[in-house]
């Protein structure tokens, strides 16, 4: 006779369709899948689930830098294995592929991290790590704020560039902000000096740059060139610099987006047992907001009936007013049957800047 105990594990896909560099592939930062493995080996540790998960990792050189067709491979790589739910894709270039594909034929649910409002449908989730709607009105709020009168754009030529840019553009208006020049960068420019030009000679007072953040790359080394040191701010591009050391330099003096908010206390109760745990306290937005995905993954299968996808995804759909550890105090996580967007409350997203010593806060909440 079988013992009870000897279970096997749940599977879950973790698809990181973005790859920075061709050795990298066997090697992931150990901020993301400590995170996950802590809150689910809690989990079981405290009977909210019965039977451990194992988590299956993809990763595929999706947009910008490679094709969706690699990231659609991958993601039915993870189906096959037996993922019941995965957590991905992550960039929005790749994600209205990927979701056409989830619907004709995959029909797991899958969980993203990436921005763009197209992605969401009947399989598909999300926990926006900011949005190519919600992060404009942030900045445009936030220039406003700080009395800037002439707003200088950069936008890189892609589909999440000219989404931003649509956005931008409405709340500007919305905020009695005149943009007085666009420059169009590619999306994988090193080269900030011809769109810096122009910048200079609109005479902006502030730089915005939209887009996932290689083209900001190199208008640091471009402003120095010409002595120019004006106010700048970007989306969650800014969160390109938490890469390594080699990229930080690129944003220092830039405002930013992300989600890790110090006076967030279950983002602190969650720093108190990762740190525990590893021995490090990593301050920014990879460890609260794969707390927030994890527990969302812990809730739904603990909650499925009966655990298969579709499963699944119906127990998603219950979560209701999940306090999480990305964005503001009060922050909370719902779904619903015709609600994909999980974030509520008093905001998702933080402004801080980089100094080159170290980040600090400029604004937190989405409108406080």
């Amino acid at each position: 006779m079988a013992i009870a105990k000897d279970v096997e594990p749940v599977k879950i896909g973790v698809l990181m369709d973005i790859i920075s560099d061709p050795e990298m592939r066997s090697k992931r930062h150990p901020d993301l899948p400590d995170a996950l493995n802590l809150v689910f080996d809690d989990a079981v540790k405290q009977g909210v689930l019965d039977r451990p998960i194992e988590i299956i990792y993809g990763s595929a050189q999706g947009l910008p830098r490679g094709s969706v067709k690699a990231v659609i491979d991958e993601f039915g790589r993870l189906v096959d294995e037996g993922c019941v739910i995965i957590l991905g894709p992550q960039i929005s270039e790749n994600t209205s592929a990927v979701k056409e594909e989830i619907e004709r034929s995959f029909r797991v649910p899958a969980i993203t991290m990436a921005g763009s409002d197209k992605w969401l449908g009947e399989w598909t989730f999300n926990l926006c790590n900011g949005s190519m709607s919600d992060e404009p009105a942030f900045l445009a709020q936030l220039c406003k704020r700080n009395g800037h009168k002439r707003i200088g754009v950069v936008v890189e030529r892609s589909t999440i560039g000219q989404e931003y840019l649509a956005f931008f553009r409405n709340f500007c208006e919305m905020e009695g902000l005149p943009i007085v020049v666009e420059t169009i960068v590619a999306q994988n420019s090193i080269d900030g000096r011809a769109a810096v030009a122009q910048l200079k000679a609109a005479d902006c007072d502030a730089i915005v740059h939209w887009g996932f953040g290689y083209g900001l790359f190199g208008f640091n080394d471009a402003l120095e060139e010409i002595g120019w040191n004006p106010p700048r701010y970007c989306g969650t591009a800014f969160e390109c610099g938490y890469g390594s050391e080699e990229l930080r330099h690129h944003f220092v003096g830039w405002v930013g987006l992300e989600q890790y908010d110090e006076e967030n206390p279950v983002a602190q109760a969650f720093l108190d047992r990762f740190e525990a745990a590893y021995g490090r306290r990593p301050e920014y937005y990879m460890p609260v907001l794969a707390h927030d995905l994890a527990n969302c993954v812990v809730r739904a299968i603990a909650n499925a009936e009966p655990m298969s996808p579709r499963g699944i995804k119906e127990s998603l759909e219950r979560i209701k007013m999940m306090p999480a550890a990305c964005g503001s105090a009060g922050t909370r996580i719902s779904f619903g049957q015709w609600t994909r967007r999980g974030w509520m409350g008093a905001g998702y997203l933080t402004a801080r800047s980089f100094t080159g010593d170290g980040f600090k806060t400029e604004m937190r909440g989405r409108y406080s």
